[in-house]
This record gives structure tokens, C-alpha cells and sequence, in this order.
């Protein structure tokens, strides 16, 4: 009876804990999904001017490959790549070591030509007085004055000879006669060259181009002398141009047909840098701008992706829910996408914080707390505004 007694407090202990722990594992109720704040935008159709931009750089209007005239070993090259050069500046140098002998060797052949001249010059003279006095015949004298003139010749001939091996040792040095910049280094020291082999670029100062790429069907559109206007980034400057020369053939490669535009600036101080990335947009009649009368355009935070498509969420001021819509892009203009098709004029799209929705799910349209309090009814997409302009963005929008 007593062990019956002592049983009973632990079986109801036991069925406690398990009561406790069936209760500790069970699954929590999930917190409801909080209602985010939007921003939206009223679709609406806008008229559309699109002029084609290309993207270019700056190059100099003079560049020059240079090369040694002779061939040998590099023994030092002075500058490096995007080193400013000037007039008479040394640029690099060969080993000039043999042609310093062979202008030796040339040297020593003008020392023996003008002693072989000389010794003809004084056989010359002495018969000559002999000739006066009738002691030798005039075929003989005639020998004597044919044997000075080759002496002289063969002397003339060694100058000219040390004269070429004087430059080609003073070719060994390859010099900048312009002032630019390097932009292309080919060699380093201990490299041999053949002579004429390209060794440094020197882009001249002066002039610049900006020289882009066009398609084979927009070719047509450019003529010589048509203006452009230049778009320097990332500084925004906006220089005058016109287009100076155009290519008669495709690239081999791109297929593309290469156009120089000469930037109008006098002032060499005002050029953007070379290498600058440009973007050219060509003027006048044969610009080749395209208007549509109507188009939608949203800015590229409004599009989601789903299995290779295109979406946006569109609000139904109804249920203040929001709905997937799946849309086509036609294009894209700066920062924002034409919509081809998918929506209609007069619908209000979400814009920002589109990645933390769900279908079905109430949102709230976001209020900005410097801007008048608004309705549901969101601006007009074509004045581009959204609410809350000043950019500011609640807590739960930046979710």
C-alpha cells in the first residue's frame, strides 16, 4: 500500500514534465507581416525624343610611332608609360659600342685616304716641273694628274663613309622631337631590335579628336563638317566638335566604321585628358534623332526579374494591396526602361522596395515628412516625380 502511495507523486511528476515539454517544442504562432511604406508612380505616356549617344574617347590628332634606324640592344629606355616628353628629351638608347669601332675603323680609312692623296699631289707637282722642261712625255703627266683625281675621289669617298658612321652611332640615341606623351612603350632594356621596329607611341600636344564607333546602318548619318557636341565623364564637361573624318571601311573585326570628331577648343587647357571616356552626340539634320508620340517609362528600380521576365507591382488603391504584372521593355533611356507593353496609362506601380513584396500583400503609400501630406493617388510619371522628392525614406521602405 505504501509503495502504491510513493508511486503516485512521481508518475504525475513525470506527466507534468512531459506535458512541459510537449508545450516548449510545439511550432510559435509566426508575428504578422508588417505593412511596408512604398513609393508610387502613376503610369502615364509621355513624348519621347531619343538622339543616339556613342561612346568614345580622346586621342591625340598626331601620333607618331618611334623606332631606332638602326638595329642593336636597348640599353636604357628614360621614360615611362603617360610620361610628358619634350623637344630633344632622350628617350631610350642602344648599345652603341660597335658603332663606335666602325667610326673609328672609317676614321683611320680618311687618315690613309688623305696620306694617298697627299703622296699623289706631291708626285703631281714634282713631275709637273719636269713636264715644263720637257723631261717626261704629256701621256706621262696625264698618269700623274688621272692618278690625284682617284686619290682625291677615294678620300672624298672615306669622309662621306666616316660621315655615315658617325650617324649611325649617333642614331644609337632615340630622341623625342615633339612634345607629347608616351602612350605605348614596346621595348625594355635589354631587348634587341631590329632597326625601324616601333620602340615608344608619342602622342603630339596639340589637337585632339574624339574617336568613337558606329554601326554599319547608322554610317549615313554622318557627314564631314557636321557638328557634335562631347559629354566629357566623369566631370561633365561639354565641349563643341565636329566630325572630321570618317572611315570608307568597316573594322575587320568590330564591323564597325570608325569617325573622328575634332574638338572645337583653342585653348589646349580646356581639352580633357587623352584616354578621357566621351560621349559623342552628333547635331544637326542627319543626327538621326527618333521621336515616338507616346511612350511609358519607368526607372529601373520599378522592375523585378521571374524566371526571365520582366515584372512590376501594381497598387489597387481598392484593397491598398499590390499584384504582380509582367511587362515587356522596349528600350532603356538613361537610367529609366520604355515599356512596350503591360501596362496603362493612369496605373499606380511601385517604384521602390519592390524586392520585399509579396502577392497579395497591403502596403501603405510612403509619406515623406518634409512634403504636404498626400492621397493614395500618386504623381504623374510624366514629370518623372515620385512621392517624397527629397529623397527621404522611412524605415520600413528601406527594408
Amino acid at each position: 500500500m505504501s509503495q502504491a502511495l510513493f508511486k503516485r507523486p512521481a508518475r504525475a511528476a513525470i506527466a507534468l514534465a512531459a506535458v512541459i515539454l510537449i508545450a516548449a517544442c510545439s511550432k510559435k504562432e509566426p508575428p504578422p507581416e508588417p505593412i511596408r511604406a512604398v513609393k508610387l508612380q502613376t503610369v502615364g505616356a509621355a513624348p519621347l525624343v531619343a538622339k543616339p549617344e556613342f561612346a568614345g574617347d580622346i586621342r591625340a590628332r598626331t601620333e607618331a610611332q618611334l623606332g631606332f634606324r638602326v638595329a642593336g640592344k636597348v640599353l636604357s629606355r628614360n621614360v615611362e608609360l603617360g610620361q610628358a616628353v619634350k623637344p630633344g628629351q632622350l628617350l631610350a638608347q642602344l648599345d652603341g659600342a660597335d658603332y663606335a669601332l666602325a667610326a673609328q675603323g672609317a676614321q683611320a680609312q680618311v687618315q690613309a685616304a688623305v696620306t694617298q692623296r697627299d703622296l699623289a699631289a706631291a708626285n703631281y707637282h714634282r713631275f709637273k716641273e719636269l713636264r715644263d722642261k720637257n723631261f717626261i712625255s704629256a701621256a706621262e703627266m696625264e698618269r700623274h694628274a688621272a692618278s690625284l683625281k682617284s686619290a682625291q675621289a677615294q678620300l672624298d669617298q672615306a669622309k662621306a663613309n666616316a660621315a655615315a658612321q658617325g650617324n649611325q652611332t649617333g642614331y644609337t640615341r632615340l630622341v623625342s622631337d615633339v612634345a607629347g606623351v608616351v602612350t605605348a612603350v614596346n621595348v625594355e632594356p635589354g631587348q634587341v631590335v631590329a632597326a625601324g621596329s616601333p620602340v615608344l607611341r608619342i602622342a603630339k600636344d596639340g589637337a585632339r579628336d574624339a574617336v568613337f564607333a558606329v554601326p554599319e546602318d547608322r554610317i549615313a548619318q554622318f557627314k564631314v563638317g557636321q557638328p557634335a557636341q562631347v559629354l566629357v565623364w566623369p566631370d561633365g564637361q561639354t565641349l563643341g566638335a565636329h566630325i572630321r573624318e570618317v572611315a570608307a571601311s568597316a573594322d575587320a573585326a568590330t564591323r564597325t566604321y570608325q569617325i573622328k570628331a575634332s574638338l572645337d577648343a583653342a585653348d589646349t587647357d580646356v581639352l580633357p585628358k587623352l584616354g578621357a571616356t566621351v560621349t559623342v552626340i552628333p547635331q544637326g539634320a542627319q543626327a538621326g534623332a527618333t521621336q515616338d508620340a507616346g511612350v511609358i517609362k519607368l526607372p529601373l528600380a520599378a522592375l523585378w526579374d521571374k524566371a526571365g521576365v520582366s515584372n512590376v507591382w501594381v497598387f489597387d488603391p481598392a484593397t491598398s494591396a499590390v499584384q504582380p504584372q509582367p511587362v515587356k521593355v522596349a528600350r532603356m533611356d538613361g537610367n529609366d526602361a520604355v515599356i512596350q507593353s503591360g501596362l496603362q496609362p493612369g496605373q499606380q506601380v511601385v517604384i521602390a522596395g519592390v524586392h520585399v513584396l509579396n502577392a497579395g500583400q497591403k502596403v501603405t503609400v510612403f509619406q515623406s515628412k518634409y512634403a504636404p501630406a498626400q492621397d493614395s493617388k500618386a504623381p504623374d510619371a510624366t514629370n518623372s516625380v515620385v512621392s517624397g522628392a527629397s529623397g527621404d525614406a522611412s524605415p520600413a521602405a528601406a527594408k
